[in-house]
């Protein structure tokens, strides 16, 4: 079966799906920004991941509802299985699994796997490179959350050879501790790194909390699993030199695949 109708409750499977069959997504959130000409393709908007319009969603007649169990709402998700409705949940805490979980999905579908992914697969999912410095991602402030174990972005960071010092206990009970400004400033990072998303740090909001080396990054560049996995990997590859923090917060500003004819 070739699915004609999808709804996308996660923003990154979105940006990937729209790669692919841009027309065949009629429901998106409104934190689904990439691409930025959803619209154009007839999707319609079912509010937020954590309140999505059952209703609305209902009346889309989808084949078929992609949630993230991270992103989604268990509660949603029984739902709309209630009213009939298939829905597809992913789980992904690293980056290899998102590659697989992505694949899964378009092999699900029905819709052919674009190219972006495989390179992805190449790019990001080899052996682990040595550690060049231990970083701290906060991802909210008051109160002031930390990225931490078994998390995309850790793995990611991990990648990259950034060890996230939250993370380096994987059996640690909370994968997004809560913790003081003072304990983030003083936990032994090499560099806080501060995304812009979900919470939008700037360099009038965040950095000044810090006496330890400060670095706005992309939020997207770090949390999303689709085609911007691409790009932000060639930049890192560039770094020959080895100093890996080098702008991560451009390289997904301008390139990412468009749809392609017959990503995370």
């Amino acid at each position: 079966m070739t699915a004609r109708r999808v709804v996308s409750l996660v923003p990154s499977i979105t940006e990937a799906l729209a790669s692919v069959h841009p027309e065949a997504l009629v429901g998106v959130t409104d934190w689904c920004t990439h691409p930025a000409d959803l619209e154009q393709y007839g999707a319609s908007r079912v509010r937020g991941t954590k309140n999505p319009d059952l209703g609305a969603i209902e009346a889309l007649r989808p084949d078929l509802v992609v949630v993230n169990r991270e992103e989604n709402r268990e509660l949603d998700v029984r739902r709309m299985r209630e009213r009939g409705l298939a829905v597809e949940v992913t789980d992904i805490e690293t980056v290899p699994e998102g590659v697989a979980e992505l694949e899964r999905l378009l092999d699900l579908l029905g819709w052919e796997r674009p190219a972006w992914l495989a390179e992805a697969r190449a790019l990001w999912c080899g052996p682990l490179p040595p550690v060049t410095r231990r970083v701290v991602v906060p991802i909210w402030r008051d109160p002031w959350m930390v990225v931490g174990p078994r998390t995309f972005t850790a793995d990611l960071c991990r990648r990259l050879g950034w060890q996230v010092v939250q993370a380096e206990d994987p059996d640690a009970p909370d994968r997004y501790p809560t913790l003081d400004v003072e304990e983030v400033d003083g936990c032994g990072a090499d560099a806080v790194l501060l995304p812009d998303e979900p919470y939008v740090f700037t360099a009038d909001d965040g950095p000044e909390c810090f006496s330890t080396p400060v670095e706005l990054v992309s939020g997207r560049a770090l949390t999303w699993y689709g085609p911007s996995l691409v790009p932000a990997a060639r930049s890192v590859a560039r770094d020959v030199a080895g100093d890996v923090a080098g702008d991560v917060a451009g390289d997904v500003a301008g390139d990412t695949p468009g749809p392609t004819p017959s990503v995370g």
